[in-house]
């Protein structure tokens, strides 16, 4: 079988570690799998590191150009974003490849051609129930759902205790922190807030915020208005942010709408407690009492089930346990990969 990956982001988050990750998973089932991505950005970068083959554009009409020529010599056309499968789906009928696509937003679309894109997907894929159940809803047909891969790396918590002491964190407090784009979907006002009530409930935290976005001043200057310079660290981006996962006593999501949020799944595999909104995909990797979970925008019980993990040992200890057991099992990379494979060799028998 022959797959190729299309991502053609510009950043490295979530979607793009998750598109490296299914790379490496399908190469560990002897699958041959190939890059398109945009040239000169990290998902390039990386994959080139990894040794896979990447074929780099500068240009969407390069893109096009490849798939009319080249797409016919795969087996499997695997698009990461909406906006990359219209391009598979338009230039479907010159490569008659089998194209499918896996969707981490859950945002409702829209659109009449949305609907037929969708609709000419051979194979659409959702990476939590909720995206599934949207999916389903706007194209009435059944959707496969296939969730996301963690993985354990080696965390370097001395190099996360430096960036912590030239920031003038203050570590004998407990570290609570998120790792979440500085964009609405995320809901920074809510977070925000919530950190307002907590203060006023425990003051003996610091909450490290890693992230960038178009949010950014308007955050900042909501957070000099709530009067939280004291306990509320605007940290931006850093690579190898997977470190700070070793200094964390409680990880927070805050979001309004969140596909799955891969971000906990880390959280769950360093065996940080998480505390978050029932958003999207959230409420699959929260329930079971894997985490604690409020409604979305309700800054009050987002508080209050912080301050609750903080505070109440033996609670955070059953969460951790919980998760921990559950990441392993249903979100290793052999596991996602094999049902990428099953699922790939079930379309190719059609």
């Amino acid at each position: 079988m022959k797959v190729l990956e299309l991502n053609f982001e510009k950043t490295w988050r979530g979607g793009e570690r998750q598109s490296l990750y299914f790379m490496k998973g399908l190469r560990s089932k002897g699958v041959n799998v190939e890059l398109l991505s945009k040239n000169g950005y990290p998902m390039q970068e990386k994959a080139l590191e990894e040794g896979f083959k990447v074929h780099g554009f500068n240009n969407i009409f390069h893109v096009i150009t490849f798939l009319i020529t080249k797409g016919r010599q795969y087996d499997i056309l695997h698009a990461e974003t909406a906006h990359i499968l219209t391009y598979c789906i338009i230039t479907k009928p010159f490569h008659r490849t089998k194209v499918a696509c896996t969707r981490r937003v859950d945002f409702v679309p829209k659109g009449f051609f949305t609907k037929v894109k969708y609709l000419l997907t051979d194979l659409p894929i959702a990476i939590s129930h909720a995206i599934k159940n949207i999916l389903r809803t706007f194209t009435g047909r059944n959707i496969t759902h296939i969730s996301e891969v963690v993985q354990v790396n080696e965390l370097d918590k001395q190099r996360a205790l430096r960036v912590l002491e030239g920031y003038g964190v203050d570590t004998r407090k407990k570290i609570v922190g998120t790792m979440a784009a500085l964009e609405q979907h995320k809901d920074p006002q809510t977070l925000l807030a919530a950190l307002k009530v907590l203060k006023e409930k425990n003051n003996n935290f610091v909450f490290l915020h890693f992230g960038k976005g178009s949010l950014t001043e308007g955050v900042r200057q909501l957070a000099e208005e709530y009067q939280l310079g004291d306990v509320y660290k605007m940290m931006g981006f850093h690579e190898q942010a997977e470190d700070f996962f070793s200094v964390f006593d409680v990880y927070v999501m805050s979001s309004e709408q969140e596909g799955l949020g891969s971000s906990v799944l880390d959280a769950f595999v360093y065996k940080v407690p998480v505390a978050s909104t029932s958003a999207g995909g959230l409420k699959d990797l929260l329930q079971e009492g894997r985490g604690v979970m409020c409604d979305i925008k309700q800054p009050e019980a987002l508080a209050e089930n912080i301050n609750e993990v903080l505070t109440n040992e033996q609670l955070a200890n059953d969460v951790v346990n919980k998760a921990y057991d559950y990441v392993l099992k249903e979100h290793s990379m052999d596991h996602i990969a094999e049902q990428y494979v099953s699922s790939f060799k079930g379309l190719l028998k059609k």
